[in-house]
């Protein structure tokens, strides 16, 4: 049995004439008698009862009808998928990210994602920067989005995103009447920052920008999530250093004010090892026409 031999059936069940049915598939009427006996003999059922004036369905060929659709409707998802995936237009991506990107980065890459390659499919995974790195490395990983600089053998990185940092302060702290914070404001004040095992060369960036500026941390606490540090600072237990889109949902009682930290800006990127394949290619691209001319002063 052929697909031609299911699609000669299928049109001549539709048509229940053979010269109509004939001329819908541009073939000569004996052909497709020949392909309708080949399909009966192969089944070893009678699909048709045909005499000079008439075509109709057996029982087996109405009940055969739904398979025989079915079938021709997986073979053409089938070739869709093929021509996809050749295309970069189908397949599975698995994206790290850290979830500091969440409010700005992921969102339009979803959607995006979804009205231009719906046959694409993104397997998000939250994780910090070095995992990524290593989830990368191992193949776990087609891409990453963490903070840079990063710098690893095998990965290329690609600035995505440039950010100010911003304070986090209770809502009713005394700094709140200011417009914005320099770092001499910030001395003596307990501050929550983000490990540096969670991103390295952003802690150091951070801490290097505001010794620059003449500022000295007193340090209370060094967290993984900078929703972990708004909550605390919510709470009233500190002060907190993050990227501005990272306090883009800050909790009650929580506001937010610019650092004057001259130049320095706050680096997310693009991480990957290869683009071996048509749809990692395509997702790059998205993401290089989205994200690699952004910047945020």
């Amino acid at each position: 049995m052929e697909l031609k031999h299911l699609r000669a059936f299928v049109t001549l069940a539709e048509e229940l004439h053979f010269g109509r049915a004939a001329q819908r598939l541009a073939i000569v009427q004996p052909a497709l008698s020949m392909q309708i006996k080949s399909l009966e003999t192969w089944l070893g059922v009678r699909l048709l009862d045909r005499n000079r004036h008439s075509v109709t369905l057996t029982e087996t060929g109405q009940l055969f009808l739904d398979e025989a659709r079915a079938t021709l409707h997986q073979a053409q998802h089938s070739a869709d998928v093929a021509r996809g995936l050749g295309r970069g237009e189908t397949g599975r991506i698995r994206l790290g990210f850290v979830s500091s990107v969440l409010p700005e980065l992921l969102p339009t890459l979803i959607r995006q994602s979804h009205q231009r390659y719906p046959g694409i499919q993104l397997e998000l995974k939250d994780m910090p920067g070095p995992e990524q790195v290593h989830a990368l490395k191992s193949g776990q990983l087609d891409f990453g989005l963490m903070r840079l600089p990063a710098p690893h053998a095998g990965v290329q990185t690609q600035v995505v995103l440039h950010e100010p940092i911003i304070v986090a302060l209770p809502a009713d702290h005394p700094l709140t009447a200011l417009e914005s914070l320099d770092v001499q404001a910030l001395a003596h004040l307990p501050v929550l920052m983000l490990a540096r095992r969670y991103a390295a060369g952003f802690h150091d960036g951070l801490l290097r920008a505001i010794a620059h500026e003449g500022g000295k941390l007193e340090v209370a606490e060094e967290l993984g999530e900078f929703t972990t540090m708004l909550a605390l600072v919510s709470a009233g237990l500190g002060i907190g250093l993050l990227p501005y889109h990272a306090g883009r949902a800050l909790p009650p009682n929580v506001v937010s004010r610019p650092l004057q930290l001259g130049d320095y800006r706050a680096v997310t990127g693009l991480a990957w090892t290869s683009l071996d394949t048509a749809v990692k290619t395509t997702v790059f691209n998205l993401m290089r026409e989205l994200f690699f001319n952004e910047s945020l002063a």
